[in-house]
């Protein structure tokens, strides 16, 4: 199951960047293959970027600019796992269609946790979930 692919995360919550690195180790990916919104190194030809976000009902401006600039040079594919309210996260929606990368419709919902980066427990269960919800996503794509 080997795709071009990245994890990227957008969240206060450190639970969020824990379930990044859980499915970038499943898919053994390069060390810069996670990382936060806006990340170091642009998307590129990407088949696929998982991104997990927290959101309210107005996505912060970076992000959503961020979104507005995944166009199909960029990634064919963005899959969200969220944390938040429903407006905001279809308000990233719109942005990633408007862009015209193809949006997955299976999004994976996070009961995101505390909002503290040092609050980066996820339990086996969770983690078990977001995985087999990852393992879906790829296999879709191939």
């Amino acid at each position: 199951m080997s795709i071009k692919m990245r994890v990227l995360y957008y969240s206060n919550k450190g639970k969020m960047e824990t379930l990044a690195r859980t499915i970038a180790d499943k898919f053994e990916l390069a060390i810069n293959a996670v990382d936060v919104i806006p990340p170091a190194y642009s998307c590129d030809k990407e088949r696929l970027v998982i991104m997990g976000i927290s959101v309210g009902d107005e996505p912060a401006d970076q992000l959503r600019l961020f979104c507005r600039e995944l166009t199909k040079v960029r990634t064919q594919n963005v899959a969200l796992y969220v944390d938040g309210k429903p407006a905001g996260i279809q308000k990233i929606k719109d942005a990633l269609k408007e862009a015209g990368t193809n949006v997955i419709e299976e999004t994976f919902t996070v009961k995101g946790g505390l909002p503290f980066k040092f609050a980066k427990s996820a339990s086996d269960e969770e983690k078990a979930a977001i995985l087999a919800w990852a393992e879906r996503v790829v296999a879709q794509l191939q």
